[in-house]
Parts: structure tokens; C-alpha cells; sequence
């Protein structure tokens, strides 16, 4: 039903000469109803485990941290403030980015000469693609990611198109913006580049804005990278990290994760998209656009990144592909039938997976798609384990005993519920938690080690097991608490508890 799409994308020659009207109205309706599904959703499932991670980041702000620019934490930080500590509340900040991102596609499409029906598609169908709702329904410096890179594409886009220098200047301010965030943004930034060398137009290169777009980025950017230098740059090294430890798994699931992030059913859509561009003089100028999505995949494919890191270029094709696609769904009532059959398919399959549907029991088929649905689930039960094991200690030993974590997703939750329990802030070598410091010297009674960095320690002896809610399948289910010994000094046995990814 949809080859139509696919083959029917030719339009009349010519640049558009003036831009559609921005259907405000109607692309507003897509908004409210995205704003609705993710608030209502939001409290199902329990914190993320990097969503705890900001917290602890966030109650520390610092210029950096050995794993992230300090934006994400900055803004969860803000929420919880307004809002208050809970999943509800600091995903407000997912749910806006989310519309943010939605809007900004259907400006997209109307960069592109789409009218109101192409930029209504645009929106409803980056809102509700899957991995939009799974980033979108939990805060995550993906969540803030989308946001930034699709901003800056319609920037360079409408760059592009006018040919007025004086773009580069957002350019850069976003640029900046998404280095305190990520910096992935320099994969898209480097994309970018290559393609306007490559099929142009290359006049926007030509003059002293662009330099002066770098010179904003790097004003922008300045705190967290000094920062980073005076660390010893520790991104770089996580970064390496990552790609050495799931590097193959990443490249072989490449491809099919890019269809299962989108939709299968808006996949015609991107297709009909790139022909579009590619094919129609009038669009000649956004050809970088279309050649910065294999650009960027396949830099992810050579180092081992995440499927997703390939997303956000791919709204910009999605973007393209609404105006012929409501052309051909114009044609005739069956095609309108057929592709709401499977429009509703889609976003049914879409919400299973990225929004909290079904019961942690049931997260099976799942996981296989969005583990991070699993990371949801059980936390305050992790708590609740150690806070049993911390009340069995005798009362004398608990003034100088220690609650030691594998991972800052652990120690994150104990930070979050331990105090209702009576526990003392957590300790990890795990991430920025080894840059907040060790116990002190005077930490001389039992280490409660959560998990396997009882490895780590000597005398250790099992003495609880974590069990998640309801038999969710995750990470942290079968997790052992075990009782060590202390080291001799802290300070001495620190940087061999420390680790990164």
C-alpha cells in the first residue's frame, strides 16, 4: 500500500518561494494529546536507574562529571526542585522535550514546502514513534539530545536554503548548548560538514560565519570542557569504554534497531523522504540533509556506537517524506483505510514498548526492544533488602559501618530511599559516585557491598538477596548483599574501587 509513497515523490521543479503557514492549530491538538499520554504514564513504572543517577548529580552540580556534561542534572536538579522528587515530576522535563521535539519536526516539514497536513503527519508520527516515546516518557541525556540535534538541523536547514551566514550563529549556540549535554552533537556537527562539502551548497562555507558559529559553540561549551581538561578528560576514556564493551552487539544491531526505533510503518515515509530530496531540483539545496544520516551511520558502525545515536538525522527524513505521503494518502479512500489499519498497529506496538503498559511481570517480549523499561521497576525493594540487612547489624557496629555499591544505579536509589530507613549515604567507585569521595578513615565497622563488588573486598559473606517486584526480569534481580570486612585505610584502597563503564 505504500510503493505509492515510494514512487510518487516527484513535484513540480522550483524553490518554494514562500514558506507554508505554520498550522499552528492543528499541530498544537498532536501536542496536547503527547503532553496527556506522557503525564498520565509517568508515574506507572518507578525511576529509571539514570534518572537516580541525576539526582545525586544534580543535589552535587559541578561544571562536569567523569561521564556527562552537567546539563541533564542541571535540569533535573530545577525540576525537583519546582516539582519534587518523584518520577512525575522530574519527567516533566522528558515530556517537554518530547513536545519540543514533535514541534520541531513538523517545522521541519515545512522547511521542506510542507503544508498543514504534512506537518500535522510530521508531529503525530515523531510523537509517537517508539523511541521517541521511550526517551521521552523517562528523562535521559537522550531526551535532551533529541531536542538540541533536531533544533539544530532546522537551522542548518533553513541555513541552507536562505544562504544568510548569519545562521551559523544559532548553529553555534546549539552547538554549545548540546556539548554541556552530550557531546555526540560533534558527531552531527562533523555529518553536517561533510555533507555541505560534499553535495552542498557550499557558498554557506564560504565567508567568516562559520568561524564565528565555532567561536560561539566553544564560548558555550567553555565551563564543562575546561572542566574536563582539568580532570584529565575523562569522557574520552568512557567513551572507549563503551565502544570496546558493546561494540559488535551495537554494530549488528545497527539496522534493524533503526526500523524497530522509528516504526516499521514510517519507514515508507523516510524512504519517500530521501527520494524526495534527492530527486526534486526544487529541494536541491537540503541534499546534505539527506546525506548526513548514512554519514552518521556510518561513523557509529566503525566505533561500536548505540543504534540510536542514528535517530534524530532520521527525523529530519521523516519530515521530508510527510508532504508526498499525504499526497498519496489523498489519492483514494482505500489507501486512507489501509494506512490507518497500520497506523494503529504501529502506535499500539509503539506504546507496548516505550510506554509503561504492561505489568513488570509480563516485560518479557519487551525487553528484547527497550531494556530500559526493566530499569524501572524495583528500586525502593533494593532498598528496602539493604535496609533489612542494615538493621540486623548489631547498633554498635552501624556508627562506623559502610554501605558500599557496584553501580551508581544502586547507589542512587539508597540515596533516594535509604534516609525513610535509616541508612547512611551510600558509597560507590562507580562513575562521578568515586569523584564524591570515599568513607572516612574512621569507617572502620562492616562494609554492606552491594552486589558483585564484593570481589572487591576481603571476609565477605552473603547475607541477603534482592528479588525485583513481580519477577521483572533487569539487571539489578538476584543482586547479593554481602557482609565485608573494611579496608585498612579508605584513602589507600579508593582509586582500586573506582571504575567506569
Amino acid at each position: 500500500m505504500w510503493m505509492g509513497v515510494l514512487v510518487g515523490t516527484r513535484e513540480r521543479a522550483g524553490v518554494v518561494a514562500a514558506l507554508p503557514a505554520v498550522a499552528w492549530r492543528s499541530v498544537a491538538v498532536v501536542l496536547a494529546v503527547q503532553a496527556v499520554v506522557l503525564t498520565a504514564s509517568s508515574g506507572r513504572y518507578g525511576f529509571h536507574r539514570d534518572e537516580l543517577y541525576f539526582l545525586a548529580a544534580g543535589r552535587r552540580l559541578d561544571w562536569g562529571y567523569v561521564d556527562q556534561p552537567p546539563l541533564t542534572p542541571a535540569l533535573a536538579r530545577l525540576a525537583t526542585d519546582l516539582l519534587g522528587a518523584t518520577p512525575t515530576g522530574l519527567r516533566v522535563v522528558a515530556t517537554l522535550c518530547g513536545m519540543a521535539t514533535a514541534l520541531l519536526v513538523a517545522l521541519l516539514a515545512r522547511e521542506l514546502g510542507g503544508g498543514r497536513g504534512a506537518q500535522v503527519l510530521a508531529a503525530a508520527g515523531t510523537a509517537l514513534g517508539t523511541f521517541v516515546l521511550v526517551v521521552t516518557h523517562m528523562l535521559s541525556t537522550t531526551s535532551v539530545d533529541l531536542v538540541i540535534w533536531t533544533a539544530l538541523a532546522l537551522v542548518l536547514l533553513r541555513l541552507t536554503r536562505t544562504g544568510d551566514g548569519r545562521w551559523w550563529v544559532p548553529a553555534g549556540l546549539l552547538a554549545g548548548v548540546g556539548l554541556q549535554n552530550k557531546w555526540l552533537v560533534l558527531l552531527l556537527c562533523a555529518g553536517w560538514a561533510v555533507a555541505l562539502l560534499a553535495v552542498g551548497p557550499r557558498r554557506v562555507l564560504r565567508s567568516g560565519w562559520p568561524a564565528v558559529g565555532v567561536v560561539v559553540a566553544l564560548a558555550v561549551a567553555a565551563p564543562s570542557l575546561l572542566w574536563q581538561a582539568a580532570n584529565g578528560w575523562p569522557q574520552l576514556g568512557l567513551a572507549s569504554g563503551i565502544s570496546g564493551s558493546d561494540g559488535a552487539e551495537n554494530r549488528v544491531l545497527l539496522v534493524p534497531m533503526q526500523i524497530a526505533y522509528l516504526s516499521p510503518v514510517l519507514v515508507p515515509t523516510l524512504v519517500a523522504g530521501v527520494r524526495r530530496v534527492w530527486r526534486e531540483p526544487g529541494l536541491r539545496w537540503a541534499r546534505a540533509a539527506v546525506l548526513v544520516y548514512p554519514l552518521v551511520a556510518a561513523v557509529a558502525l566503525v566505533v561500536g556506537g548505540k543504534p540510536y545515536y542514528v535517530v534524530p538525522p532520521a527525523l529530519v527524513l521523516l519530515a521530508a517524506g510527510a508532504e508526498p505521503t499525504v499526497r498519496w494518502l489523498a489519492g483514494s479512500a482505500s489507501r486512507r483505510a489501509w494506512a490507518a489499519v497500520a497506523a494503529t498497529v504501529g502506535v499500539v506496538v509503539s506504546a507496548f514498548i516505550g510506554l509503561p503498559v504492561l505489568p513488570p511481570a509480563q516485560f518479557g517480549p519487551v525487553l528484547a526492544v527497550n531494556k530500559e523499561a526493566g530499569e524501572q521497576v524495583g528500586w525502593p525493594e533494593l532498598a528496602d533488602t539493604v535496609a533489612a540487612a542494615w538493621a540486623a547489624l548489631p547498633p554498635g557496629e552501624r556508627t562506623s559501618a559502610v554501605v558500599f555499591t557496584s553501580n551508581y544505579g544502586q547507589a542512587g536509589a539508597l540515596d533516594h530511599y535509604g534516609p525513610e530507613h535509616g541508612l547512611p549515604p551510600a558509597h560507590s567507585g562507580h562513575m562521578s559516585y568515586a569523584d564524591w569521595g570515599p568513607p572516612p578513615e574512621t569507617a572502620t565497622g562492616p562494609v554492606l557491598v552491594v552486589g558483585e563488588a564484593a570481589a572487591r573486598f576481603t571476609g565477605c559473606a552473603p547475607i541477603a538477596t534482592h528479588r525485583s517486584p513481580d519477577g521483572a526480569d533487569n539487571d539489578e534481580d538476584g543482586t547479593v548483599v554481602s557482609r565485608c570486612a573494611a579496608p585498612p585505610s579508605w584513602a589507600a584502597a579508593w582509586p582500586g574501587l573506582r571504575h567506569g563503564y
